[in-house]
């Protein structure tokens, strides 16, 4: 009997696990379902629209920006170096183009506003749980999910597109800086390479992720702090599920989306 004692309670630790994680994307898919329920339901918020697109996507351009230039200019010399053992330096721009639009644009883009604006939600939404106003919406007869949740997710899924579209430019920007003054790429080879080589289908495909990543971060954001538990330990645990689920949801629907994209 104590020889089966370990072996079962890691079991049973595994299966609380999976059954705690099943709950949880429940949870989140209803959420998600209600909220976009409610979109296309009146009444509607303009105003709380337009705050929370400048807070989500005209705030957040700073750090997009600078993280896709300093990344674009990042892969130009890894490229660049990794190129040269086969004599292929003149594929640089190109990889960068294709690199920066398809993958690591949106993907970066997602991941720092996941880390900006989602915990941002969270904290927001969970301090507003914890001092009562959601309750207070409630007896104000507001709807909650209306006026605190459907603008995030709505500025959230208009804004990132465009995040990430920004951020791909400056990224293929960055490469083009360091592999012109830095590598001696001609600049007109590299602007044409460029050209070249970037389809309709790559651009659509970042718009796209940007979109599916947005939507993502609001939803996840909001889903923590609508349900953030009691005292500032609870709102810190909130922002902080916020970040990491959200990091991980655009990690996988990332390589979902490449497949629906790609896999021809």
């Amino acid at each position: 009997m104590p020889v089966l004692t370990l072996p079962l309670g890691f079991l049973a630790a595994i299966g609380r696990a999976f059954l705690g994680l099943l709950q949880a994307t429940g949870s989140l898919t209803i959420f998600g379902a209600h909220a976009l329920m409610h979109v296309t339901v009146p009444p509607f918020y303009p105003g709380e629209l337009m705050r929370q697109l400048m807070r989500i996507g005209y705030f957040s351009l700073p750090v997009v920006g600078m993280t896709a230039l300093f990344t674009g200019g990042a892969l130009a010399l890894q490229i660049y170096a990794g190129g040269s053992r086969f004599n292929a330096e003149a594929v640089v721009p190109s990889i960068v183009a294709i690199g920066m639009v398809r993958e690591l644009g949106p993907v970066l883009s997602g991941l720092m506003v996941a880390g900006r604006v989602g915990a941002s939600i969270a904290a927001e939404l969970g301090s507003m749980r914890v001092t009562e106003q959601i309750d207070a919406l409630v007896t104000l007869s507001t709807n909650p999910m209306k006026y605190l949740v459907v603008p995030r997710v709505v500025a959230a899924t208009l804004a990132m597109p465009v995040l990430t579209g920004i951020g791909d430019t400056i990224g293929v920007m960055g490469g083009y800086l360091v592999g012109t003054s830095r590598l001696g790429i001609n600049p007109s080879n590299y602007i044409q390479n460029t050209v070249n080589y970037l389809t309709a289908g790559d651009i659509t495909s970042s718009l796209v992720k940007g979109a599916v990543f947005g939507f993502i971060i609001a939803l996840v954001g909001c889903y923590q702090g609508y349900h953030s538990a009691r005292g500032a330990q609870g709102v810190a645990q909130a922002t902080r599920n916020a970040v990491v689920t959200g990091s991980i949801l655009i990690l996988a629907a990332n390589y979902l989306l490449t497949e629906v994209f790609f896999s021809a």
